[in-house]
């Protein structure tokens, strides 16, 4: 049946290619991409995503800074940028960058893989095989919980590297500290309030960008411009209304001792709850605002590119599996 649907497909793109006569029009996608196709494309979506605009990440974290020493106070994002690269160094946003990459792809490769499976065998059950904003929310959701799962350690030793002042050597250093001081539960602390972020957040983030696609893209095509407007809107909207959860996070990674010092906290911080009241006592409501700016710039670029190079993987190969079954069919 497989070989029989592919042959159909590759029909269709090729008598779609003799309509228009033009080698420059996108094809629709086939329904049913196989699982390593959505995990491959999910992979370097995810790593592009996620270095493309790391300096800004970088800035987004200091700006979180619940009690920032008085050299690491920025008005703006491009302020703090020059700063940073003018008193620390041209590498010192880049900081952190390596395990960031190590975990994000198979964190998404996972994420878009388990996303796409679940959309489709929800939609069955919810709209007969259509197009379901509900199906679309809960398959974000549960793709999270298995993203997070693999990202949040990553996270932890990023953040900590970010942060103004950073006693780690680099990268190892760091893991081998976390570990020896704080135990391995200390990668986890955040996951819980990482959760609770991250599962409005994607279903904010994939509900708004199917609807942006049944607006610009209705027939599903691959078509860069929508993907990337899509994407963004997606990224922005679902970044914004997830900040206050995103400083609690940010608190729980860092552990920011200037913070935690001036509240006569002793130990670490853990828990969602205590990190709303610790953020809410410092700096009342504005604190849970704080790096908004930074987080829906690094988000509406970031987002962007994801979809657009994971849309464009996808189609890249699944065109050239097509076109080897035709191949191997005609022989």
């Amino acid at each position: 049946m497989e070989a029989v649907a592919a042959t159909l497909d590759m029909s269709q793109i090729q008598s779609k290619d003799e309509d228009d006569g033009s080698d420059g029009d996108y094809e629709s996608l086939p329904p049913h991409v196989s699982v390593a196709t959505h995990m491959t494309a999910g992979a370097v979506a995810g790593i592009l995503e996620h270095t493309v605009m790391y300096p800004v990440d970088s800035v987004k974290t200091r700006m979180q800074s619940l009690q920032p020493d008085p050299n690491a106070q920025y008005k703006g994002v491009y302020e703090a940028l020059k700063r940073i690269i003018r008193t620390e160094g041209i590498f010192r946003p880049l900081r952190g960058l390596n395990i960031t990459m190590l975990g994000a792809g198979p964190a998404h490769a996972l994420y878009f893989a388990c996303y796409e499976r679940a959309k489709r065998s929800l939609s069955d059950v919810i709209q007969n095989g259509g197009n379901s904003h509900i199906a679309n929310g809960i398959a974000g959701s549960v793709a999270t919980v298995l993203h997070d799962a693999v990202m949040n350690p990553a996270e932890v030793i990023k953040q900590r590297m970010q942060m103004y002042n950073s006693p780690y050597r680099g990268l190892w250093d760091c893991v081998q500290t976390v570990t020896r001081t704080e135990g391995m539960g200390a990668f986890y602390r955040s996951y819980s309030t990482q959760l609770t972020m991250n599962i409005p957040f994607q279903a904010v983030h994939f509900i708004t960008y199917e609807l942006m696609q049944e607006q610009l893209n209705p027939h599903r095509h691959y078509h860069p411009g929508s993907h990337i407007l899509s994407g963004a809107a997606a990224g922005a909207i679902s970044a914004a209304i997830t900040t206050p959860l995103d400083v609690c996070k940010t608190l729980l990674n860092t552990q920011e001792n200037v913070a935690l010092s001036s509240m006569n906290i002793s130990g670490h911080l853990s828990g969602m709850a205590n990190a709303f009241r610790t953020v809410y006592r410092l700096g009342g409501l504005p604190a849970f605002f704080k790096g908004v700016q930074a987080r829906v710039i690094y988000q509406m670029p970031s987002t962007a590119i994801a979809w657009s190079v994971y849309e464009f993987f996808k189609y890249f190969l699944t065109k050239q599996h097509l076109e080897s079954e035709a191949g191997s069919g005609a022989m």
